[in-house]
């Protein structure tokens, strides 16, 4: 490894397949421009440091080994430092400092976690600190290998895919299949906070332990839909097609019991279908973001000024790039 390297990768928003992406329905992902940062620099200590200012206090202190990392302090929270070690399995080569920055994926105000993605994008970012590369080729296997060791086997690794090669992708689990896919001309967005936290893994442990509705294979049905409106970047027949598939999500999440549309997201897709437009919450839902779509800016703009519902847009946007190195 080099004296010191620096690597970033993009956060996500899911725009839809979600749940049914375990089943092999396609998912459609964005990566947007916040970013989380790794930097790794060799020391001369005889323990190994890594620090995540703003999500922990602690430090924590291991050696490498040739059987993996032995801890010192502070194992539990650094969680992703374990997975990682473990995907990419460096030998042991003296002593590092690593410092974890997820800070733009933390509100400022409540510092409550926004939820677009940071465990994938600090797990892709810490990848490729360690192997000292952004070659999408060779961080694929152990990044997602990485992430559902961290994620306790939960997920589809949509989001790492996403925050690896940056864009718009459509993904599918058989094959960790990526297709790029261009923002077409004409469709404008806004990202929304709900200002809830929500947990994609409890969601999905909830939905498997429960009894699988058919809304769940109509849901699929959906998603592939949408995935073929994306791939004729027609802005008409994308915001046509999220009436019908958010219809559809929101009674499979009440089959399911998942509030997938609590935390303001239902008032905000009812209030939006009114007005012409389409709302849909993200990834798990019941909190965390929603996207708001239209042909026109100023539309949405003057739409979101209107809501009472607490709703805060988000200072974000989509983004080409993916994992890099350097700052």
């Amino acid at each position: 490894m080099s004296r010191e390297v620096t690597a970033s990768a993009p956060g996500k928003v899911l725009l839809s397949g979600e749940y049914t992406v375990l089943d092999g329905a396609p998912a459609i992902c964005m990566a947007i421009n916040r970013r989380a940062q790794v930097n790794v620099t060799e020391s001369r200590a005889d323990f190994s440091e890594v620090r995540a200012p703003g999500y922990s206090e602690k430090v924590g202190q291991f050696v490498v080994t040739d059987n993996g990392i032995d801890w010192q302090d502070a194992r539990k929270s650094f969680g992703v430092v374990n997975s990682v070690w473990r995907a990419v399995e460096p030998k042991p080569s003296g002593t590092r400092v690593i410092n974890l920055n997820t800070a733009e994926f933390i509100d400022p105000v409540t510092r409550r976690k926004i939820g677009i993605g940071s465990s994938a994008a600090i797990t892709v970012a810490l990848c490729a600190a360690v192997k000292n590369t952004a070659d999408v080729a060779s961080l694929t296997m152990v990044a997602q290998r990485a992430h559902a060791d961290l994620q306790e086997g939960a997920g589809s690794g949509t989001d790492i895919a996403c925050s690896l090669t940056g864009g718009v992708i459509e993904y599918r689990m058989e094959g960790a299949s990526v297709a790029p896919l261009p923002w077409p001309e004409g469709l404008s967005y806004r990202l929304i906070w709900s200002g809830v936290a929500a947990s994609t893994r409890d969601k999905l442990s909830k939905l498997a332990a429960g009894i699988s509705k058919p809304s769940r294979v109509r849901l699929a049905g959906a998603a592939e839909n949408m995935a073929a409106a994306w791939h004729t970047s027609d802005v008409e027949q994308i915001i046509v097609g999220y009436r019908e598939y958010c219809e559809l999500l929101r009674e499979f999440s009440v089959d399911h019991d998942l509030g997938i549309f609590d935390a303001g997201h239902e008032e905000l897709w009812y209030a939006a279908n009114t007005a012409g437009l389409t709302y849909k919450p993200c990834g798990a839902g019941g909190g965390d973001v929603g996207i708001l779509l239209g042909s026109d800016a100023a539309t949405l703009d003057t739409f979101l000024a209107k809501q009472t519902t607490n709703c805060i847009v988000l200072d974000c946007e989509m983004t080409l790039t993916g994992v890099r190195i350097g700052v």
